[in-house]
């Protein structure tokens, strides 16, 4: 019986063969990234920037000029309403998503002013229905700012230091920078496309840092063992061996996932959109950087090798220790 391979059962790619490319294009990517974080900011949603957002249903075309002009004399402040595009809705199910900013220094809307934007827009729209609202208050939305930046940042920082049990610091060192640069390059993206970034996208994020540490510790684990198999091999050839004796599965495990994601992304529905948009391209840029960018860090530190071991034991400080 003939098993599925997606590549060769052997391969030999120099992946550091064009590392002036592909490590310099991500450190270049990366750094647009921050650039463009900080000139275009991110489209938070109701999570973070406080204020109620307002689901609504009609038979009818969604008007966003109508909407706004009906809601304007309401003296709601800071109001953004867009369409939603759904493949999986009803040619006469249309969708519309409107947000409204915190009244008063509270995020939850009166029901008299919920009601007052109900009859406006049914002027508009006699078909229209409000099938959902969400708020935040601002104080919570700040709070919910600093426990995603905290969750990210403690999420790596305890993986770094497994890394850094687990192996070596050389290693540690390039866990966190590819880490870095698929959290980077993801959020970048985000404000980019100016997608809607909430607490779901932080929930994504997390999920694509788990994603990648798990494909860097399959290359670095077969890496460990390359370098007490190969005493005389120099470490960019132990690398790329290591590499290329995991990509089978790297290939397989990613593929498998990104089958199951694409078919959420396509079918999904817009509710979570956002996450598995994130999770997708966080995968594929986990991926890669698992390759390219992880490895290029180790071989830039270097690996200490301690010759007076016995091939057994030989590796690093930590190396007799199991995952």
């Amino acid at each position: 019986m003939r098993r599925l391979r997606l590549v060769p059962e052997t391969t030999n790619i120099n992946f550091f063969r064009w590392a002036g490319v592909t490590f310099g294009g991500s450190v270049v990517v990366a750094v647009l990234s921050v650039l463009m974080f900080f000139a275009m900011g991110l489209n938070y949603g109701i999570d973070f920037t406080g204020g109620t957002s307002i689901r609504t249903e009609s038979t009818q075309g969604v008007d966003v000029g109508a909407y706004r002009a009906a809601l304007e004399p309401l003296g709601l402040g800071d109001v953004v309403i867009s369409e939603v595009f759904d493949p999986t809705f009803d040619d006469d199910e249309n969708v519309a998503s409107i947000r409204v900013q915190n009244q008063g220094g509270e995020g939850s809307i009166a029901a008299s002013t919920l009601a007052e934007i109900e009859s406006a827009l049914v002027a508009v729209d006699p078909e229209l229905q409000i099938t959902s609202t969400e708020s935040v208050s601002g104080k919570v939305s700040n709070e919910l700012i600093w426990t995603a930046v905290l969750a990210v940042t403690g999420a790596m920082a305890a993986i770094c230091f497994y890394i850094w049990l687990r192996f070596e610091w050389q290693f540690a060192v390039g866990a966190l920078v590819a880490l870095l640069h698929d959290v980077l390059i993801t959020i970048g993206v985000f404000s980019l496309l100016q997608l809607r970034f909430d607490l779901s996208i932080i929930a994504a994020l997390l999920t694509i840092v788990g994603y990648s540490i798990n494909d860097t510790v399959v290359v670095f684990d077969r890496a460990r063992e390359n370098l007490r198999k190969y005493k005389e091999m120099p470490l960019i050839d132990v690398l790329n061996l290591s590499a290329n004796e995991t990509l089978s599965r790297t290939v397989m495990t990613s593929g498998t996932t990104l089958i199951a994601l694409i078919a959420l992304l396509v079918l999904g529905g817009d509710v979570i959109r956002g996450f598995v948009f994130a999770i997708t391209f966080g995968i594929v840029i986990g991926t890669y950087s698992s390759i390219y960018v992880a490895k290029n860090i180790v071989l830039m530190l270097g690996v200490k090798r301690d010759w007076s071991k016995a091939a057994a034991t030989a590796g690093g400080k930590y190396a007799d220790i199991d995952a």
